[in-house]
């Protein structure tokens, strides 16, 4: 097996560290990690090899490169690329680039100095069809690398028993509710306050129901406003089991304004919870309207009232919903499936 270097140098901890993380441990590789990171305790915890870098310093992954006889580098982030592509050029072993592109590609800066990077990049893998196809779009084909398609999969949950979700409920004093979670970061693109809206409106029309807002947030302001004009729901703050919140509710809303992709949605669905999101980017390669999930209209508070009245009027729909999203989550979008469909690419 060719040796693989897995190259993560942000800061943050969100999605795309986690997931470098887990195909880190997958492949068994090592990793190279921002000094400053915040995936450090977690390597730690979990036994996985890395080495820690200074954002800019190419001199010294070159030098990693060639000490650990690197075949492959495996970047995640794309400001990491700068980084990667000088550090191959230095390194003696002039090892294979590939990138996981995890954000949509807007526009392409064709100046020389871009075109050069992505000449050196050997495959990109796309989360998403749609970012397969931007990357199409806006690379030209003279120094486009290959591109291939590889979804973000979920791990399977642990799944709560009937006294542990009980015990949890009534940790939130949750009685016989009808409980709409939503899980992220808390800030305005996620959508917190479109499903907080909806909700509200149900509310006002004697159904009896409440938003389990589950998440830290990046926007105070936004976070207090939130919590002040909706007394009557739940803010949990951030949880490390956010699968189990899940297995608390009745279904699950991704509300972001535009989801490169929608890795929540993935892991309610393995929870056999039913799921709903947003009619832009990832989530409409995920849920199939009306047979694994619902989509509402993006930042539509109206649209997102109207679907969650079908699923709470008609108890059969949103439990068949919830089975056949399960089925695809499990066939489709299962991590150790899909880190397999990476190791081939890497391998080949």
């Amino acid at each position: 097996m060719k040796k693989v270097l897995e190259v993560c140098l942000s800061p943050d901890l969100g999605g795309l560290e986690l997931y470098m993380k887990n195909i880190t441990k997958y492949l068994n590789s090592p990793a190279v990690i921002n000094k400053k990171s915040k995936l450090k305790d977690i390597l730690k915890n979990e036994k996985i090899d890395y080495f820690e870098l200074s954002k800019y310093n190419f001199f010294k992954l070159a030098h990693i490169i060639d000490k650990e006889e690197i075949d492959i580098v495996h970047l995640h982030w794309t400001k990491d690329i700068p980084v990667v592509v000088f550090a191959k050029l230095l390194s003696k072993r002039k090892p294979k680039i590939v990138q996981t592109r995890h954000m949509h590609m807007t526009r392409f800066k064709s100046d020389f100095y871009h075109k050069f990077l992505y000449k050196n990049i050997d495959m990109m893998i796309a989360v998403t069809n749609l970012v397969k196809e931007q990357l199409e779009k806006f690379i030209p084909k003279d120094i486009r690398p290959k591109i291939e398609t590889s979804y973000i999969g979920a791990n399977t949950p642990k799944i709560l028993s009937y006294e542990e979700k009980n015990n949890l409920k009534k940790s939130l004093n949750i009685t016989d509710e009808f409980i709409v979670c939503i899980v992220g970061r808390i800030e305005e693109a996620k959508g917190q306050h479109i499903v907080l809206q909806a909700v509200e409106k149900l509310r006002k029309n004697s159904i009896k129901i409440k938003t389990l807002v589950v998440g830290h947030y990046m926007d105070e302001n936004y976070f207090n406003n939130l919590k002040n004009s909706y007394p009557s729901d739940i803010f949990t703050g951030f949880v490390s089991n956010p699968t189990d919140f899940m297995q608390i509710s009745d279904c699950l809303v991704l509300a972001t304004k535009k989801e490169t992709f929608g890795l929540v949605l993935i892991e309610a669905m393995k929870c056999g919870v039913c799921v709903l999101g947003s009619n832009s980017g990832g989530p409409l390669e995920i849920i199939d309207d009306e047979k694994t999930g619902l989509l509402f209209e993006s930042m539509n508070s109206d649209s997102l009232c109207e679907k969650l009245s079908f699923i709470i009027e008609d108890e059969k729909l949103k439990e068949s919903l919830a089975v056949n999203a399960k089925i695809k989550a499990d066939e489709v979008f299962d991590s150790q499936k899909q880190f397999e469909k990476i190791k081939n690419l890497l391998k080949n």
